[in-house]
């Protein structure tokens, strides 16, 4: 009767304690530059050192420029983030994907393009969005700063073990929508707190049928729904976007790996605390129009009535469209855009480069928009030259930057101006997260690229 949830949690409990926390044992820690200073300061503190360093993985994300990364770093709050951590893994002898090198990257696209996050594996870092990971079926989830210092100390967490909660979404999805719809349907449905003390399992025929860089995007924004984190049970696309990459098993031990992966999947019998299903028919390309991930439409779709949104809800809901500039019941259709951001842990990978070159492509970039495509790693920096992706967006106008989380968030040079609007393929429209005063749309690549050569919110279909 296991879900594959228990199966894995389970598996890496060390200790119960009665009327507490588990002791879950981690199989690997991710490091940026942002959460990570304190924790090596507690660390020294008590002279300690990394229980298993060979298990950390550390590199810079969020302050790293995308442009002259040969260059010393302007901003003196970036710099002294990246450089810091840099002295860290020296004194604690750990593994640094440093800026500028042929690793580096955002740590949630670099994980599993590396063969670092495996199957059944628990991963964990000081950032939310590390439920990424889940796509290749691990149990991974974000942690707070003292958090991060307790696994270096004795890779060891103490957790309580969230409930669980299974998503079916069932059927094909439709021309022009993409796992990132997927993701912003489940959050307008269930709320940024919907799934709040759960571990959510997608299922259904849509996840199959998903390529592993969508499961790697739906998995990315459960935390958005409020969940501990999301996976998707390993299968044959799992496997083969595994083989052969630099950390994965080798010869027989590939072999033995994939022989237990198969076994991580939920009972036929597996009973779960929530369980919910959807129909792929109802998923058109969606954008938000809010300052929350659930406040957000299909593109044909206006912005609902304040009649409709709970009487409890509209102060709220007429907060955050005052912001935004909107008026309810308003068509999004058409609205002139100024910022398109390509990029961050949600769709920095190749697949989400093709897509927004395939709408591209034969076309112009809009006098009226300024694009930032960043790469979620040098990786596939080096793929988008390879497949001559580069040449396509060249053609239409567009640069591609250097790779980092760039204008997800305001912690880097990539900020959004005030009272700008940035069609954004990132993970979060929270008031200022692109920068002060900067409003937000999130969306997927291809109504990104679709406002990026119209210079207003556009319908996807009518480009492809």
């Amino acid at each position: 009767m296991n879900t594959l949830f228990d199966k894995i949690w389970d598996r890496h409990v060390v200790q119960l304690v009665e009327d507490g926390p588990t002791q879950l044992y981690i199989d690997r820690l991710y490091c940026h530059e942002v959460t990570s200073p304190q924790a090596f300061a507690g660390m020294r503190e008590r002279g300690l050192k990394c229980f298993r360093p060979e298990q950390i993985f550390c590199m810079p994300d969020h302050n790293t420029p995308t442009h002259d990364q040969d260059k010393p770093i302007a901003d003196p709050v970036s710099k002294l983030q990246v450089d810091t951590l840099a002295q860290n893994c020296k004194d604690f002898g750990l593994t640094h994907f440093a800026m500028n090198t042929k690793d580096n990257g955002i740590i949630h696209v670099v994980g599993p393009e590396k063969g670092l996050t495996l199957p059944g594996m628990t991963i964990v870092c000081g950032d939310s969005h590390t439920s990424t990971h889940g796509a290749v079926g691990a149990v991974a989830f974000g942690i707070g700063t003292s958090e991060v210092e307790m696994v270096m100390a004795s890779q060891c967490i103490l957790q309580q073990k969230p409930k669980s909660m299974r998503i079916n979404i069932e059927g094909s999805l439709r021309k022009g929508v993409t796992a990132k719809d997927v993701a912003l349907f489940l959050m307008a449905k269930l709320t940024t707190s919907g799934a709040t003390g759960f571990f959510v399992e997608y299922a259904g025929q849509v996840v199959r049928e998903m390529s592993m860089e969508g499961r790697l995007t739906l998995c990315n924004l459960s935390i958005e729904m409020g969940a501990r984190g999301g996976f998707v049970a390993p299968d044959e696309t799992t496997f083969d976007y595994l083989r052969g990459r630099e950390y994965a098993p080798k010869g027989k031990q590939w072999e033995e790996a994939v022989a237990y992966w198969r076994t991580l999947k939920s009972e036929d019998d597996a009973v779960f605390d929530r369980e919910l299903s959807f129909n792929a028919a109802d998923i058109e390309p969606r954008i938000t129009y809010g300052t929350n991930p659930g406040m957000g439409v299909g593109i044909t779709e206006r912005i609902p009535s304040e009649e409709s949104v709970g009487e409890g809800g509209r102060t709220s809901f007429m907060k955050s469209l005052n912001y935004m500039g909107f008026t309810p019941g308003q068509s999004l259709l058409g609205h002139p855009v100024d910022y398109v951001f390509l990029g961050a842990c949600t769709n920095g990978r190749i697949e989400d480069f093709r897509a927004f070159a395939s709408i591209v492509k034969g076309r112009k970039k809009s006098p009226a928009i300024t694009a930032w495509l960043v790469p979620g790693s040098w990786a596939v920096s080096r793929q988008i030259s390879e497949e001559g992706l580069d040449k396509i967006l060249t053609e239409a106008g567009f640069e591609v930057r250097q790779p980092g989380c760039s204008a997800c968030l305001a912690m880097n040079d990539d900020k959004i101006p005030a009272g700008k609007y940035c069609v954004s393929t990132s993970n979060r429209n929270f008031e200022g997260r692109q920068g002060p005063g900067s409003r937000t749309l999130l969306c997927s690549p291809l109504v990104a690229a679709a406002a990026a050569v119209t210079g207003v919110i556009t319908d996807p279909r009518e480009l492809l």
